[in-house]
Formats: C-alpha cells, structure tokens, sequence
C-alpha cells in the first residue's frame, strides 16, 4: 500500500464517483480502477459498492476510511515539520467549532497566533459539540472548541467562556410584550421549545423543569443557531439557546436570559491520547497561557 493508494481512495469516496474522482485527480479512469482494485485484493475485502446513484462505502470502507483520513493527515503533518526546520513555523492548522461565541474565539485566537506565526494556514470545520469531539478523537482535527458537559475520558480540556442561556421568543408572543429582560422557566412551560439538537441537551433542559414538577414541550431540536432563529421568528416556538445566539437576530424575535439563571460553559478541547503536531502543540500551548482557569 502507498500513498497513492489512500489519496485515491479518499478522492473516489469524497466524490462518490470513479469518473468524478479521475477528473479531480487528473488521471485516466482505468488506471484509477486498476489501483483501487489492487489495494481492495491487499485488504482482502471490497471497499466500495455499486449503488443506483453511484458508489458507496462498504462497513470495511468506512471503517478503512477512518485510517486512510489519519494517514494522509500524518503525512501532510511530517511534511510540514520537515519544512519547518527549514523555515520556521508552517503547516496547516486543524480546528473544530461550535456555534455561539466559538467562533468569536477562534477569531480572536487566530488573530494572535497569526501574528506570531504568519505562514501558517487554518482549517476550521464547524459542527454541534458531539460532532466535534468525535474529529478531535479521530485525529481530524487536532483542537476543537465544545460546548459542556462532556466525557474526560480520552480528552484535555481548558474551561476559557461563559454565558447564559436565554429564550428567543417570537415578537408578537404574549411572554416578548413583558417588561424586562429576564424569564422564569416557570413561564416558558407551557409552550412548545426548539432547544439545540446535541444528544445531552435535552435531558439537561429537562432537569432544569424537574423543579417545577413539569416536562418542557420540546418540539424540535435543531443544530444551528441561525435555524433556531429563523424558526422562531416565523413562530414555530421558543428557542432556548446559549446568550450568543443574540448576534443571528436581525428583527421578529425577543431574548430574555432564563431565571433562575443557567450557565453554558465552552471548554478548548485536544485528544487526550494523540500527541500534537508542532503547530497545533503551539497553538494550545498559547491558548492555555491566555487563561488561568483549571481544566473544565
């Protein structure tokens, strides 16, 4: 097997085509067939199937994929610490993030390191927190931002923001038309909520009710905080969503921080059990001098 081998591979299983896959890797598509064949008949097992619109995976290939994305991100990595002794801090930076104020983060982050390294590139890739955790734990991307709780297990973790949770309210609902900016959850109970879409979410909006003897009408959970917004302006429900979901809102919709008062914390993640690359170990090293706070 060699390098050729998963660069094609991961080409033809990002395109879901050989055709597609040849003309992007600019060769013949017979020779590429030809190579996939020879590392299917190394592997034992066929990598993909034949499907009505085009190819798919097989649980071998999926399962192959996720080394293949490892391998080709080590050697991208090799290459670039070797180009580094020769002129200084290069390389391509893999990141991850959440909405909310991540992004303000990573911004503000980039900003400085840019200044200290100038030739190095960034990658950012945005999900929900689960979605990020599990591409810091496959090494697809090497510091990620989540929002809590999470599992320690397997993980570093730097606690670096905080804010409340508050409610979006459509403009022309009765609870926007009351004065202040402030709303019990005792209100909130008995209409219908959009609430983020991560897996442990729900059951910690839950908890927040369990004192009021009532379960919150969770009627949609979405990934998006722009989605989130758009739902609620048109009235489709309340959207309970971290304080920084305010900066999306461009009319038709009221934020009021939730009382008693709830917290989302965003921690800095890096997998616990794969070392850095230089440039990523750089980064996180200078992101934990920028704060003083124990690990989340």
């Amino acid at each position: 097997m060699e390098l050729r081998h998963i660069r094609y591979f991961l080409t033809i299983a990002e395109e879901g085509s050989f055709t597609k896959a040849a003309e992007k890797l600019c060769i013949a598509q017979p020779p590429l067939s030809r190579q996939i064949r020879d590392l299917e008949e190394e592997l034992g097992t066929p990598l993909f199937v034949r499907k009505a619109r085009g190819l798919a995976l097989t649980d071998a290939g999926q399962r192959f994929q996720q080394y293949a994305r490892r391998i080709k991100q080590l050697s991208d990595q090799s290459i670039e610490d070797i180009q580094e002794m020769k002129e200084g801090l290069t390389g391509r930076l893999y990141l991850a993030t959440v909405e909310g104020h991540a992004p303000e983060l990573f911004a503000k982050w980039i900003h400085e390191f840019k200044k200290r390294y100038p030739l190095v590139e960034y990658e950012v890739w945005n999900g929900n927190s689960d979605d990020v955790i599990k591409r810091v734990h496959a090494g697809l991307n090497e510091v990620g931002v989540i929002t809590l709780p999470y599992d320690e297990e397997g993980l570093d973790g730097k606690l670096v923001y905080t804010e409340p949770w508050v409610a979006m309210i459509p403009q022309n609902h009765p609870l926007a038309k009351e004065k202040g900016d402030h709303i019990h959850l005792k209100k909130l109970a008995p209409y219908e909520l959009i609430i983020p879409s991560r897996r442990s979410r729900r059951k910690e909006i839950e908890n927040w009710f369990a004192p009021l003897k009532c379960q919150p009408k969770i009627i949609c959970r979405i990934a998006h905080m722009l989605n989130a917004y758009e739902l609620t302006s048109e009235g489709v429900g309340i959207a309970i969503y971290p304080a920084s979901a305010a900066k999306y809102i461009s009319g038709g919709v009221v934020t009021k921080v939730i009382q008693p008062e709830v917290s989302a914390g965003y921690a800095v993640v890096k997998s616990g059990d794969r070392d850095l690359s230089k440039v990523a170990e750089a980064f996180w090293n200078m992101v934990s001098d920028m704060y003083d706070t124990k690990k989340a």
